[in-house]
């Protein structure tokens, strides 16, 4: 029972993750490096340090935690640079659906790198065992039909969205995208010791989540400030007629998008009985944050208009995610 539990809290945090682009379509007259910047401030600095919080044992500080692990800390926040890096290279989802395949080698990368390179970063590859492998593989799989049908979508595109798909990516951009991304999996890697023991296992991970996005945010600062001198957009941050809808609004985007991690976090404390999950728990949020992404694809009708084979393959696609999520624990 325990082990569902787990499961079905990772899928609410997927959920809010892939519902967290909705209230940013409320943010007025800001343009994206402006609105992009604030929400991360709620998203990377604001939740995930009330978060982090949580594991904090009445008497100590979180600080405390920091200064007697420097080089984990360090090594923490350095992943969560490079996974802001694949952020800004690419991102999960992609403007044009006609390049769905381009999105999930992205996001297929991010979930197999993610899943196998932090034990062998962090030095345990005993933990890569055969049914973490085959999870692995099937998630790729079920990735790879939605991708397919993404490319099937693609074909309703008229000739100049093509060309503008084209334009927007290409594989070894996604790639490198997929790799940076998965180093968010790779900085909780290192991060594994920065809690106290006698925090609650349910928030064990949230003090190295904090330190992953405090990275992340560095980057995306660096970006969002450069766009901002480059379009000469300065002037959207004192707009202050619009801050109480758009500080709403992207502190709502924010706390979404943080609960994906929040939710990690907390559906692994309930899988302490299965190792096997434990290795696989990054896969298993990447694949449901795909499920989860398509499913509000359906409800808002992107795929209004395909063929009956297109969506077949779509659900046959979100379908393979779903049973991936729990087979190494079937396999082990």
């Amino acid at each position: 029972m325990e082990i569902i539990i787990g499961l079905l809290i990772i899928a609410v945090g997927a959920f809010c993750q892939s519902s967290s682009y909705v209230p940013i379509n409320r943010i007025k007259e800001w343009s994206w490096e402006s609105y992009w910047m604030v929400q991360g401030v709620f998203a990377w600095l604001v939740f995930p340090f009330l978060g982090a919080l949580l594991a904090v044992p009445a008497g100590h500080s979180l600080w405390e935690i920091y200064a007697a692990n420097p080089t984990d800390t360090l090594w923490t926040m350095f992943f969560g640079v490079l996974w802001g890096v694949g952020g800004l290279t690419f991102g999960l989802s992609m403007r044009y659906l006609g390049v769905a395949l381009g999105q999930s080698v992205a996001l297929g990368t991010c979930a197999g790198l993610g899943t196998i390179l932090t034990p062998v970063f962090t030095g345990k590859t005993d933990d890569l065992t055969t049914p973490v492998i085959v999870g692995v593989v099937v998630t790729l799989l079920g990735i790879g039909i939605i991708g397919y049908a993404g490319s099937l979508k693609s074909a309703s595109l008229s000739e100049e969205e093509k060309q503008k798909a084209v334009k927007d990516f290409n594989f070894t951009k996604g790639l490198l995208a997929g790799f940076m991304s998965a180093c968010f999996s790779i900085g909780l890697g290192f991060g594994e010791s920065l809690c106290f023991p006698e925090s609650e296992e349910l928030y064990q991970t949230l003090p190295a989540t904090f330190m992953v996005t405090v990275g992340g945010f560095l980057t995306n600062a660096v970006y969002c400030f450069y766009q901002n001198s480059r379009n000469k957009t300065w002037k959207d941050y004192g707009k202050s007629e619009l801050y109480a809808n758009n500080l709403l609004f992207c502190a709502l985007a924010g706390v979404l998008w943080y609960s994906q991690f929040f939710g990690l976090s907390l559906g692994k404390g309930f899988l302490v009985s299965s190792p096997v999950l434990l290795t696989f728990s990054w896969c298993i949020l990447m694949s449901l944050n795909v499920t989860f992404s398509n499913v509000w694809g359906i409800i808002l009708k992107e795929w209004k208009g395909c063929s009956s084979k297109t969506i077949t393959v779509l659900i046959i696609g979100l379908l393979v995610l779903i049973v991936s999520s729990f087979l190494p624990q079937l396999l082990r």
